[in-house]
Parts: C-alpha cells; structure tokens; sequence
C-alpha cells in the first residue's frame, strides 16, 4: 500500500486510518463476544478450532504462541487449551480489558498487552507460532505486517492466517441475502440485532473502503504476499467446514446459509 494511503485522513476529522480502526474496534469490544464467529459457543465448536490449530501446527508442548489481534482473547484460550505459552497483543484496551478479565475468571496464565501488529516490539525470533483469526482483511499495510511477523517468528515457526472475503459475496450469497431482505420487509423474518453492535455501519463502510483489501482479501492474493515475505511454503487450506457448522447453529437460517457461501479460509506459512 502506498505511504500515502497509510496516513488518509478521517472525513472532518484528524484521525489517522490507523486510529480510526481503533477506535472502530474499541466501540465494538462491549459486545464483542455476544457473536457466533467470535466466541465459542459449544464443545463441538471448541473441538473443531482444536483440530484447525493441531493439522497446522501440532501440540503446544510449552511453544511460544502469539495471538495477534487477540480482542477478547478466544483464540488465545485455544491455543492455551492445547498446551502453548501465549501472548496475546492487540491495540485496543477495552478488549484487553475484557481478555484480561476472562483469562482471571478461567484461571489461565497468559499475557495480554497492547501494540501494533505492524510494530509488535517484539524481539527477534521469539515465537515458534503466530496465529490470526480475521485481522488480515483490516490491514493497512499487510506487506510490513507480514514482514514484521517473519521477523518475530523463529527459523522453522509457523503463522496460521484465518480469515476471508468478507467483501465480494459469490452469486449463491448474494441471492440468500436478497430473498433474506425481501422476508425481512415483508415481515416474516426478524433483522435481529445488528453484527457490528456499538459502532457505526457507515463508520465501518468508510474504514473498509481505505484498507489495502477494500476489494476483499482472497487467499490467493494474501498466499502471494506471504510467499514474497520470505514464508515458504505457504499452504492454503479451505477445509473449515466443521468451525463454520458448528457457528451456523446459532444463526438464524438465513445469515448461516450465506455465510456456507462466503470465502473463507486458514493459511499456513512457514519461516524457512
């Protein structure tokens, strides 16, 4: 991404696009965990993000694990689950202050603090695994995230990408949300509460149309970015069809009917 783009402006405002992702997802942290997608909801769910992490990955067994972006801190408690000392960074303090809170009452020993994905403060090679769960398709600058992660990460570490096209809804999607729209008009179907509770839509619409993926992150493009990182190999991997069944559970009919559609995906990249 140009340098240029890194510094746009908010619209009557002197917010950097950087802060206005953070405040963005601060206003979001209230209700955060109240969604199906971000926190855990069942067993079965629990399991499936289980065998994600262990076909990528393997047993912690004491490794080092960065969560980055870690919110609330769900995909922390994951991987702590599984064995690995985790550290878990993001920039926002309402949603640290909330994964402190959860990892107090769950009695779990992982360090949480605040930082930049892109300027992590972090030593040299001091992870053996990186894992993100829907950061990428946010990023200003992936091309410096992704360097910055290969340098955090020791030779033979592996980062664990899960995320998707939240943008560009294939033909079935777009087709599910406009007889869902037309049931939701005519009143046989309930809205329910909007996703993105506790911020703004049009706040969100400007945001998305700044970052480096406004045209939707497809795997193929991101798998590129991390392969010309230096990450080799890089292995994309479309099989999250037990995370997202279990998540579809509990939502309504519609909403986990599109979201069967959407592109999503996990990609493993290895620091040679």
């Amino acid at each position: 991404m140009e340098i240029s783009r890194e510094h746009t402006q908010g619209q009557g405002t002197n917010l950097s696009l950087r802060d206005e992702i953070k405040a963005y997802w601060s206003q979001r942290a209230a209700t955060f965990d109240e969604a199906p997608g971000h926190e855990i909801f069942s067993e079965e769910e629990r399991r499936a993000w289980h065998e994600l992490f262990l076909r990528h990955l393997g047993p912690g067994e004491g490794r080092s694990a960065l969560d980055l972006a870690s919110g609330t801190g769900v995909i922390s408690h994951l991987m702590d689950d599984l064995g690995f000392q985790v550290t878990g960074l993001d920039w926002s303090e309402p949603m640290l202050e909330r994964a402190r809170a959860k990892a107090r009452e769950r009695g779990r020993s992982i360090r949480f603090r605040i930082a930049d994905a892109e300027n992590t403060m972090e030593p040299d090679a001091s992870f053996d695994a990186i894992v993100t769960r829907h950061l990428v398709w946010t990023l200003v600058d992936p091309q410096a995230s992704f360097a910055e992660w290969f340098r955090i990460l020791r030779p033979g570490g592996r980062l664990l990408v899960v995320d998707g096209d939240f943008v560009n809804a294939g033909l079935r999607e777009r087709v599910v949300k406009k007889i869902e729209a037309m049931l939701q008009k005519a009143g046989f179907v309930d809205a329910g509460k909007p996703h993105a509770q506790g911020a703004s839509p049009e706040v969100f619409r400007s945001i998305l149309s700044r970052v480096y993926f406004s045209g939707g992150a497809r795997a193929e493009t991101v798998a590129g970015l991390l392969r010309s990182s230096g990450f080799s190999p890089v292995v994309v991997d479309t099989n999250l069809r037990s995370i997202h069944r279990n998540q579809a559970r509990h939502l309504d009919f519609w909403k986990a009917l599109g979201r069967g559609f959407q592109h999503r995906y996990a990609i493993l990249a290895v620091k040679p």
